[in-house]
């Protein structure tokens, strides 16, 4: 049976802690830099891709890569249209799978931290549950409806991605929410808490990003 789940690993902030969450039947992808993190860490990813030119010797290293890794797709730095996690996305999506969780994809590049969070919307498009998750921050997106879990980020902010989000009722939180309307550029639905295990939102209109964090 194919695997439901991809865990892609980038090249942002990684920690060790991360890899608890990999599962026996999970899909697990290194995305350049991200690959070494795991081998160096005992896992061997079924796929690893990029560039790999962030690795510090890239020689040596992108050889223990290519030992370790199940299969390994090394793109030209200079000819490549996209980033490595982007490729990385794409070999997930092309594998048919139901939930990608993407590690590392925030980071000191705030471009490449906006167009990964910008993936979110690539995966909501195609009917695939898409998070970006690292030490601080547990980011999704929602169209419809979410149930918020308590995952140990103690503030949600919502954000909208489309220029309003419209209709938006939350249960289960600190300060609900009934039929209302966030537009880009205000902060009203910045540092949110949830009242219990789990809470829920619901938009009628727009796309609203959904971010659990902590300092």
């Amino acid at each position: 049976m194919a695997a439901k789940r991809a865990l892609i690993f980038s090249g942002g902030q990684l920690h060790p802690d991360f890899l608890k969450e990999i599962r026996e039947d999970d899909l697990v992808i290194g995305a350049d830099r991200g690959a070494l993190f795991l081998i160096q860490h005992g896992v061997q990813p079924q796929l690893a891709i990029g560039d790999f030119d962030s690795l510090n010797d890239q020689e040596t290293e992108l050889e223990q890569i290519r030992q370790q890794a199940g299969e390994l797709v090394v793109y030209d730095p200079i000819e490549k249209d996209l980033t490595d996690t982007e490729a990385a996305f794409e070999a997930a999506m092309e594998r048919h799978i139901d939930e990608i969780v993407i590690f590392g994809a925030l980071g000191t590049r705030f471009d490449h931290s906006i167009a990964n969070v910008q993936l979110l919307i690539r995966a909501l498009h195609h009917q695939v549950s898409c998070a970006i998750k690292d030490m601080h921050n547990y980011i999704s997106l929602t169209s419809t409806t979410s149930v918020i879990q308590n995952q140990g980020y103690p503030y949600v902010s919502l954000l909208p991605i489309t220029s309003e989000v419209t209709g938006i009722h939350l249960t289960g939180f600190q300060y609900p929410l009934e039929n209302a309307t966030l537009r880009m550029g205000h902060s009203l639905g910045i540092s949110n808490k949830l009242a219990a295990e789990q809470g829920t939102v619901s938009i009628e209109g727009g796309l609203l990003l959904i971010i659990q964090s902590r300092d």
